[in-house]
């Protein structure tokens, strides 16, 4: 009788909402609570700004468990998007979404979690190289096909840097080798190639909504939105170019990371408020804010790496 109670209420999910919307729901409160538990037991340890940077594993955790239940609820939509030559496509699906849901849990609890970041930036990398690149390269014009991959690209780079945040624990010697140099930029550029390119398409189509550029106006409601959206776009500039040259990188990453974190809460919140229920306004709020989490993550790795 508890199965079955148990497979209704999985079935019809309550407050009217749909499975999807449920699931989505659900993890982020889940990976909220553990993650606020967490991070309010390291606050104690840091200091002035730093406060800040334990917040961005919950910014990063919390949009991919949420993207991990989407490939369980939506399964074949997300199947449709795997490559043809691929086998086996409802299989992977299944993998990844319990892969991305494993890794926010170990990320925002620091259990194996550099292990973790770093299987979710080659996934991400691996999306961009099969999925998303191909597709842009048909259509090289459409920037919002540009736009989707550079996204999953700055996803992969906050979770490089995460891997790599823990380096000034390693031996003098070793972090001073070339390659170390090398690899250590990958989450630079990762990051700050694509905020150049969205802010110049901020500052090009300022109506679209602020953050990442994608296929959606701001709606008119939104206060001061064109003037948000130009700001946002020189923000977006400013920091990709410092990142890229590597030129106070730290403060570039962390001034970014607040500023996609203030257009979460002054777009994408109330366009969530307004529409609580609506798949479209959830993935717009979390992908945003994965895009401020995978900043903060490089500011911290950062921060740490020069200490």
């Amino acid at each position: 009788m508890q199965t079955k109670q148990l497979v209704v209420a999985l079935a019809f999910p309550p407050f009217g909402l749909s499975s999807i919307v449920f699931w989505m729901y659900f993890f982020a409160l889940l990976l909220l609570i553990i993650g606020l538990i967490k991070i309010l037991l390291e606050l104690p340890r840091e200091h002035g700004l730093d406060k800040i940077m334990p917040f961005g594993r919950l910014f990063f955790a919390i949009p991919l468990a949420v993207f991990g239940s989407e490939h369980f609820t939506i399964t074949a939509n997300v199947a449709s998007l795997v490559p043809r030559w691929i086998p086996a496509h409802t299989f992977w699906v299944y993998i990844v979404g319990a892969g991305f849901i494993c890794a926010a849990l170990s990320i925002i609890v620091l259990v194996q979690a550099r292990l973790a970041a770093a299987l979710v930036g080659m996934t991400m990398l691996i999306f961009v190289l099969v999925m998303d690149l191909p597709v842009t390269l048909t259509q090289p014009g459409n920037r919002f096909f540009w736009a989707l991959a550079l996204r999953q690209l700055a996803f992969s780079g906050g979770a490089f840097a995460l891997t790599m945040s823990s380096q000034s624990t390693r031996p003098r010697q070793w972090s001073r080798a070339p390659l170390t140099k090398i690899l250590a930029a990958v989450p630079r550029f990762f990051i700050g190639v694509p905020s150049i390119f969205y802010g110049v398409e901020h500052l090009l189509h300022p109506e679209y909504v602020a953050g990442i550029p994608l296929q959606k106006l701001t709606p008119e409601w939104i206060p001061g939105r064109i003037f948000l959206s130009y700001l946002v776009g020189v923000i977006l500039i400013l920091a990709g170019l410092c990142l890229v040259i590597n030129k106070k990188a730290r403060l570039a990453a962390t001034s970014l990371g607040l500023t996609i974190l203030l257009t979460v809460l002054w777009i994408y919140l109330p366009l969530l408020l307004a529409a609580p229920k609506d798949v479209v306004a959830l993935n717009f709020f979390f992908d945003t804010l994965l895009f401020s989490g995978a900043i903060l993550l490089l500011a911290n790795a950062l921060e740490k790496e020069r200490t």
